[in-house]
């Protein structure tokens, strides 16, 4: 059974920077695609950043060019970097192993969530 636990999220200001780590344990995700995805309440989760063992890496339009996934040297750990944050990226995060299909790199989430980590961001 895997288990993802997020971590990093806070209270920061707009313009502010947060980076998040996943660890995973029960199996090595490595292998495997991996993303984060945000959920603000009373919504749908939704992708956010994806990165495969190449170190290829998917964002979606809003984040381009402010967050930045990584993987850690760590076997099982992923992060997310979160630069010039706006109150609209407000939201509990998670990360799960992917897979991305289709000629659009659909990203989709496979696996058990964690509980995440809140980020709340002040305008």
């Amino acid at each position: 059974q895997v288990q993802l636990v997020e971590s990093g999220g806070g209270l920061v200001q707009a313009g502010g920077s947060l980076r998040l780590s996943c660890a995973a344990s029960g199996r090595a995700f490595s292998t495997n695609p991996m993303g984060w995805f945000r959920q603000v309440a009373e919504k749908e989760r939704e992708f956010v950043a994806a990165i495969r063992p190449t170190g290829y890496t998917y964002y979606v339009d809003s984040v381009k060019g402010r967050f930045t996934i990584s993987r850690g040297n760590a076997k099982n750990t992923m992060y997310l970097q979160m630069n010039s944050l706006k109150p609209e990226d407000a939201a509990v995060y998670y990360c799960n192993s992917v897979i991305i299909i289709g000629d659009e790199n659909t990203v989709l989430p496979f696996g058990s969530w964690g509980q995440g980590t809140m980020v709340t961001v002040s305008s």
